[in-house]
């Protein structure tokens, strides 16, 4: 089966492509293949259109949190509502998207979906730091014109399925919240490089017993500094796990949202999020339950008040510090 590993961005060039990385799955065994980097939506949009079978999972949210779409009015059905946002335009969409914030409480300002908590991952209607809101808005749109089959969200073609991945989930398990990564070139450190050797190593080495899977890759995904290679390679992973699963479900959990969508990896798949990341609500922000310096938290507030100053005429988004404490998050997952 061919199997592909997609590390998505929601503004492509060459400097910050997709990349995908296509492997072959063999029973329970997973051998990496050949590399490819798209500097704009064109490779991705033929990748999905070519014949199958093949299943790709790709690191996006698919969809948004059930609490949003039904505060916000947008239809209760996954096609209809990703058809809606494209409709909305990329500024119409972030526009959107801010002025639902804006009406809304500190605290309360985004939702994360089932699938998100249980993962630990931020809300899809993040816009700053990692904004997988843009993400979400350039990728499931082409998924959905695409044809695909997305379990549980789309009935498309059979021969060619996607499903969403989270390296984010897969790091933490294996090397906890060390940062392995960064896309600028003054943050990349050799501790970085030290730690993505160590999520390949314990990856291959652990692949049967977290993923029922003997992974044959090469050492060099662990070369490029912003880990776009090495995150292909997780993503490859959970598809594969996915496909392997096909049988129950693709390894959803049980009773899954068909508004919101699911992250495919054993981790998540128990559907109950984990105590460790329950969400705790507060007068100022939620949080993930982390433990993280009171000055952390209260430079994010100053940064957040800054921000929110504004001059007569100036179009400026307001942040709070929930979207700089994610932001901090997002880029020093070590602290």
């Amino acid at each position: 089966m061919k199997v592909i590993g997609i590390d998505f961005t929601s503004s492509p060039s060459r400097r910050k492509p997709i990349t995908a990385l296509s492997c072959s799955l063999e029973g329970d065994t997973l051998t990496a293949g050949d590399l490819e980097s798209w500097p704009d939506f064109k490779g991705f949009e033929e990748m999905l259109a070519s014949p199958g079978p093949w299943i790709a999972g790709i690191d996006f949210p698919f969809g948004q949190a059930r609490r949003f779409i039904n505060t916000i009015g947008w239809p209760k059905n996954w096609a209809e509502y990703v058809g809606h946002a494209q409709r909305l335009t990329r500024d119409g969409f972030r526009k959107a998207l801010d002025e639902y914030r804006a009406e809304r409480p500190d605290g309360d300002k985004e939702h994360r979906r089932a699938t998100d908590i249980a993962a630990g991952s931020i809300s899809p209607q993040k816009l700053f730091g990692v904004p997988v809101g843009l993400m979400f808005f350039e990728g499931a749109p082409r998924l959905l014109s695409s044809g695909v089959s997305i379990p549980y969200l789309l009935n498309g073609a059979q021969d060619r399925i996607a499903v969403e991945a989270y390296p984010g989930v897969v790091a933490r398990k294996l090397i906890g919240r060390r940062s392995y990564k960064n896309d600028t070139k003054s943050k990349q450190t050799i501790d970085q490089f030290r730690a993505r050797q160590e999520l390949f190593h314990e990856l291959v080495s652990g692949g049967q017993e977290l993923y029922g899977l003997t992974i044959e890759a090469d050492r060099s995904l662990c070369d490029d500094p912003g880990a776009d290679t090495l995150d292909a390679l997780l993503c490859a992973v959970q598809a594969a796990w996915a496909w392997n699963q096909r049988k129950k479900g693709y390894g959803a959990p049980q009773d899954p949202d068909e508004l919101e969508g699911w992250i495919a990896d054993p981790l998540v798949s128990g559907g109950t999020p984990r105590s460790d990341l329950k969400e705790e609500h507060d007068i100022d922000v939620v949080v993930v339950n982390l433990k993280i310096r009171r000055s952390t938290y209260e430079a994010a507030r100053t940064m957040a008040t800054s921000s929110n100053s504004k001059s007569p005429g100036e179009a400026r988004s307001a942040m709070t510090a929930e979207d700089y404490l994610s932001q901090f998050l997002d880029t020093n997952l070590e602290d």
